[in-house]
This record gives C-alpha cells, structure tokens and sequence, in this order.
C-alpha cells in the first residue's frame, strides 16, 4: 500500500507539472523546462513501481517515451494528459485489488447472540 500511495502522489504532482505545461502552452510561454521537469519525474515513478507493479511502471515508461517524441506540443500535451490518466486510473484498481486481496475479516461472535 505504501508503494501505491507514494506513487499516486508523485502522480500527482506530474499531473501538475503537465497541467502548468498546458497553461504555459496556451499563454505562447517557454515550455521546455516544463518537459525536462516531466521527464525526469516519470522514470523514479517507474523504478518504485517496477518491483510489485511491473504492468502500471511500463505504462509509466511508455508515457516517458511519449513526453520525449519529436511529436508537436499539441500532441505531446494530449498523449500525457491520457497517459497520467491511465496511471491513476491503474494505481486507484491496483489500490483496490490490495485492499481486497489483504483484508482481514473481524470476528464478532460476542455481538451477534443478542
């Protein structure tokens, strides 16, 4: 679980670097740090989630892949606002599947007979 809430919180915060691109992109802004910043936060994102999430840390390195193709920044922008989507969407079902999968049921013999 510790795994996937630091994930989802380096998630979030490319979220918001690739939000501040698209602003930066609308207002004619230099947008280069803005790409370097996001380039370099996906691959750590990937190397915690590589040992138990192998499948959510190659979507991670396929949207690395992605931010670095010679594409242009309407496309780049669209491609990473999907890709973040799927990650979050993959880490909140990984999320959910742990919690089933390691749920403990509690015993309540004394509080049923009345």
């Amino acid at each position: 679980m510790k795994t996937l809430e630091e994930a989802l919180l380096l998630l979030q915060r490319v979220h918001g670097v690739v939000e501040q691109y698209a602003l930066a992109m609308k207002r004619n802004q230099p947008t280069a740090a803005f790409v370097m910043n996001i380039r370099r936060t996906l691959p750590s994102l990937a190397a915690n989630l590589k040992a138990q999430f192998g499948i959510i840390a190659d979507q991670v390195t396929a949207a690395n892949l992605a931010a670095s193709r010679g594409a242009s920044e309407l496309v780049r922008l669209r491609g990473l606002r999907e890709s973040v989507a799927q990650i979050k969407q993959a880490i909140e079902i990984a999320t959910t599947h742990v919690k089933d999968k390691h749920s403990v049921a509690i015993d309540r013999g004394d509080a049923d007979e009345s």
